[in-house]
């Protein structure tokens, strides 16, 4: 079930890039306009598979193009979803430890026999990155884009017990009644933007990070995939020569090279 999820939104996004490959090569050319600024804001969907974790929300990016194949940016999405903690997502100490409890109740008739810990718990999510971004323009119509991902994660969680046995456990891992931390996390981001006019586009895009949040208490760290889709707003001059600046340009090379050779 968890893969079948990762693969239909890898589909998504691998086919959203397919049909701005298509649109682009009906019009393969040099772009004529790059701003200076841009901003995005869509929807975004977070996965983690290791947990089965799913979280839908909100993610919005600014940059400024420092040069028409790289800018610098910043990044923020947040979002919330719900997971099942289990036994074998705590360390291995901590799993013996509940596994003898459980054995134990079972045998006084506390717990029925075959009991299995399994609490559902509620997550929210919020990235920080900031950072470059390397661009490449070949097609008049669409801007292709890959980034190094690197921030900081903040996740609070907080668990719901549905049983005596399960909320004496909740108890010992978040005493407050919810857990909160921060780590950081590092991989590779990258998609498409496709023009609909000189300052306005529709965006793709695709992060993989790894991170590990409450270490105390999870045993491994995680791969987590964020996608996202919406508008994105190009705004500010043109940072490209102007045609009339360009054309001055190649008249001076063109105008060195022919006097290097009169001199020869």
């Amino acid at each position: 079930m968890k893969s079948s999820k990762s693969i239909k939104k890898t589909v998504t996004v691998l086919g959203f890039s397919i049909l701005l490959l298509i649109l682009a090569g009906a019009a393969e050319a040099q772009q004529t306009f790059v701003s200076r600024y841009d901003v995005y804001t869509g929807f975004t969907d977070i996965y983690s598979p290791e947990l089965g974790l799913n979280q839908q929300g909100f993610h919005t990016q600014a940059g400024l193009n420092m040069r028409p194949w790289y800018s610098m940016g910043f990044d923020y999405s947040v979002a919330s979803g719900s997971e099942v903690l289990k036994p074998d997502l705590l360390p291995a100490a901590l799993q013996q430890q509940i596994g003898f409890a459980i054995q134990e109740y079972e045998a006084a008739g506390v717990l029925p026999t075959g009991y299995r810990l399994a609490i559902p718990t509620d997550a929210f999510t919020q990235t920080f990155a900031a950072g470059p971004q390397v661009m490449y323009r070949h097609y008049t119509k669409a801007t292709f884009f890959v980034r190094p991902s690197l921030g900081a994660l903040r996740e609070r969680a907080t668990p719901h017990p549905t049983d005596t046995f399960s909320t004496g456990i909740a108890q010992q891992l978040a005493p407050a009644g919810s857990k909160l931390d921060w780590t950081g996390f590092y991989g590779i981001g990258g998609g498409g933007d496709f023009a609909i006019t000189r300052h306005i586009g529709i965006r793709a895009q695709l992060d993989a990070v790894y991170n590990h949040p409450f270490n105390d208490i999870l045993e491994h760290g995680r791969w987590t995939y964020r996608y996202s889709f919406g508008p994105s707003f190009h705004f500010g001059r043109n940072i490209l020569p102007s045609r009339k600046t360009a054309a001055m340009h190649n008249a001076a090379g063109s105008s060195q090279v022919s006097s290097s050779q009169t001199q020869d």
